[in-house]
């Protein structure tokens, strides 16, 4: 029997299959104009449900999966670098998939696709709501309606993040691996900058260095709570900010060449700060810098273009989503946009179980 188990390695989401999973911090980008890709500000810090099941909300534990810490508006991007075979990986937001708009479903499927295809996807930052762009992924608390989920279906049931990837059928995963055999092509480096380490100043160490697990607490600040009943926590979802330049690919193969069964699946719980500093005693990471400071910094936005690959067409049920700011007011973040020169183009311009549950 095949194992199905998802594992975290570090911060690292894997999935059966060679599926790699990072969630990435970032800057939030304004909700109006079409902007480059922003960078990395380092990996969210992710901890599986069981091993917390004593702190956290019952609902939490039925569903199982992981936690991570997310602030009020702030924004996160998914890499999918280092998966190492072809993989159909369904990305949902609340149970709404990020790239058809239609409802969470227990197979792949075209017409639309409800898929990224992975390596050829390197990541996903937002879902998929225009023509070559998408709008970003930004953290919001469910009863607003603000979430994808709620303008998408009218409820905020579920929050969170939900992942899960189909492998090649036995068939084509064994040709594939075949041909990979014979070229013995060694795996390309991952792009630079984006995804990878960025520069120490701002709290991510340079390249070669660790991503932060998480930061240490302020000088002064008050020792973490100790362990408490498991109570009702605010539940986040994810709702969308500014509008960026990137394309869902297509896939080029036939679906029956996926398995029509998934690999793994894990559910993502987000979680308030302060609510994650409560059930792990750690400190959630800082709040991103602000855009201003990174940007007049000279640090790089970036391009990416794949000549060889299709952009899928936007989702009809996602191109009326609204921001965030529709909800919570006016932004009033100071930004300032790259420089000229700023912008680079990229391309072509084991560890702990975790434990699946009921949703």
């Amino acid at each position: 029997m095949a194992d199905t188990t998802v594992r975290i390695d570090g911060n690292t989401l894997r999935l059966p299959g060679g599926v790699a999973v990072r969630f990435i911090r970032t800057l939030r980008l304004p909700e109006t104009g079409t902007h480059p890709l922003p960078p990395g500000l380092g990996e969210f810090p992710v901890r599986r449900i069981a091993d917390y099941a004593d702190r956290v909300p019952e609902a939490w534990r039925a569903r199982g999966g992981v936690m991570l810490p997310v602030y009020l508006r702030e924004a996160m991007w998914l890499s999918f670098a280092g998966s190492s075979e072809p993989a159909a990986l369904q990305v949902g937001v609340g149970k709404v998939c990020a790239v058809s708009g239609r409802p969470w479903s227990d197979r792949p499927a075209r017409d639309p696709q409800n898929y990224v295809v992975l390596p050829r996807q390197p990541w996903l930052d937002g879902i998929n709501s225009g023509t070559g762009t998408v709008r970003q992924f930004v953290a919001v608390p469910l009863g607003l309606g603000a979430t994808v989920e709620g303008q998408v279906t009218g409820e905020e049931v579920w929050g969170g993040v939900q992942l899960q990837s189909f492998p090649l059928n036995d068939r084509e995963l064994a040709r594939w691996r075949e041909e990979e055999r014979r070229r013995q092509v060694p795996p390309a480096p991952a792009p630079p900058g984006y995804g990878a380490a960025m520069p120490a100043a701002f709290g991510v160490p340079a390249a070669g260095g660790a991503m932060p697990m998480a930061a240490p607490p302020a000088p002064g600040a008050a020792p973490a709570a100790p362990a408490s009943a498991p109570r009702a926590a605010a539940a986040m979802g994810l709702g969308v900010g500014g509008s960026m330049r990137q394309e869902v690919y297509q896939d080029d193969r036939p679906l029956s060449h996926w398995s029509e069964r998934p690999a793994g699946r894990v559910f993502v719980h987000l979680v308030t700060p302060p609510e994650w500093r409560r059930i792990t005693g750690e400190a959630a990471p800082p709040s991103p810098v602000d855009r201003a400071a990174y940007t007049s910094a000279g640090l790089p936005w970036f391009d990416y273009y794949d000549e060889e690959a299709e952009d899928l067409a936007p989702a009809d049920a996602l191109q009326s989503v609204k921001p965030v700011g529709d909800w919570l007011g006016d932004d009033h973040e100071p930004w300032q946009p790259p420089t000229p020169g700023q912008t680079r183009q990229l391309k072509d311009a084991p560890g702990e179980p975790v434990e699946d549950g009921d949703w």
